[in-house]
């Protein structure tokens, strides 16, 4: 396992209800915690995570997966949302990704 990125701790600052989000799945809070996501690995590795809409897209290298915010199946709790979706996208890439308390690493 390679680690990809320290987590945003300030992102837990745009969770509702102290950060207004209409989108029920707390889209500001997602955004802010996978922009640190987005880097080069020490092998030059290129990996991407973005959100559009209720879909989070993952690149690591050339494999690519998709993973949804599911509000009704899984939690009304944008962290339990995210870390579902993340595992969803990493496992339809093919790639191995663990959410520490702070940190987060990748497995090719």
């Amino acid at each position: 396992m390679i680690k990809l990125c320290d987590i945003d701790q300030s992102a837990r600052e745009k969770l509702p209800p102290d950060f207004p989000d209409k989108s029920g799945v707390g889209v500001h809070y997602v955004d802010a915690f996978i922009k640190p996501m987005n880097t080069t690995l020490g092998d030059g590795t290129r990996v991407a995570c973005k959100r559009k809409g209720l879909k989070v897209t993952l690149t690591v290298g050339t494999k690519k997966g998709e993973g949804l915010l599911r509000r009704l199946d899984v939690s009304r709790d944008p962290i339990v949302m995210l870390d579902a979706a993340l595992r969803e996208a990493a496992t339809s890439a093919g790639v191995e990704l663990q959410i520490k308390e702070n940190e987060i690493h990748v497995g090719v």
